[in-house]
């Protein structure tokens, strides 16, 4: 080991970097914190007892909204965009592995809606709809809205995976007699597994976090985000902090469910490899 001192830019940037990530997880922390006062409690320190009364209060429609249905439809939109964006996406990198024609506009055209303002998006769709005579639901326009969102995260990931995939697995593969159908599922998929659970990864998480796109196209039933900004104009009680704060934890969970997916494909491919 070296016996060097540190100097003092070291000690300088170790505090800059404490102060940042005390920036961006402060206020989080904060909620958390909050969201255990005590049944006298209000919204500001000083804390005023602690307790699980606003997590019990949560589960009360009368106090709090419709708050077990927003977080079903969000939950239920989250799966549904996750699903169409792993396909789709898998599918665009499949095809993007070889030229064809008009595949320079298509890329463009599919990441075009990363740099357009999302409540122009959300704003046009809804116009949309209602201009064709259709009524706007979380199901419909909602689910359109967001795979304008996701969609593009996810072919970036896959074109970046597929640019450095190694052609000769399935050049084996086929030596062997495998089909185009047994190379696909038995070598090409196994390997990018991993970064397929990513691309779930985030469209589940754009989707269940999105508020903009889905502001103007959710129609009549609000989806977690909405209700927790229409919450912001009427709960003046720490069970909007209660809120915060599971709906955090449920957010790392899916995040440490996919890791956890992850390590255990990479070791069960470590050991097929030994």
């Amino acid at each position: 080991m070296s016996d060097r001192k540190r100097t003092a830019g070291f000690y300088l940037l170790a505090g800059f970097f404490g102060l940042y990530v005390l920036f961006l997880y402060g206020p989080t922390i904060t909620i958390a914190v909050l969201s255990f006062q005590g049944p006298n409690g209000g919204l500001t320190f000083p804390m005023n007892g602690h307790s699980l009364h606003w997590f019990a209060n949560l589960f009360q429609p009368q106090m709090v909204g419709d708050f077990g249905g927003s977080l079903e439809r969000s939950l239920l939109l989250g799966a549904m965009v996750m699903a169409t964006t792993v396909v789709v996406s898998l599918a665009a990198g499949l095809a993007y592995r070889k030229r064809f024609k008009g595949d320079t506009p298509l890329f463009y055209l599919a990441v075009a809606s990363l740099v357009v303002p999302s409540i122009l998006v959300s704003l046009g769709i809804g116009l949309m709809f209602g201009q064709s005579g259709l009524d706007t639901a979380w199901y419909g326009s909602a689910y359109g809205a967001q795979l304008t969102w996701t969609l593009p995260f996810g072919l970036l990931i896959m074109f970046a995976v597929f640019s450095r995939f190694n052609p000769s697995y399935e050049e084996a593969a086929r030596d062997l007699g495998a089909s185009p159908w047994q190379t696909l599922r038995h070598v090409v998929l196994p390997i990018i597994a991993p970064s397929l659970l990513g691309v779930a990864l985030f469209g589940f998480t754009l989707s269940y976090d999105e508020f903009a796109r889905t502001l103007l196209t959710a129609g009549e039933d609000n989806t977690l985000p909405l209700e927790i900004y229409a919450m912001t104009t009427n709960i003046t009680t720490p069970v909007l902090y209660a809120l915060g704060t599971l709906t955090t934890a449920f957010s790392f969970v899916v995040i440490g469910s996919c890791i956890a997916a992850v390590l255990i494909i990479q070791r069960r491919r470590a050991r097929r490899a030994a």
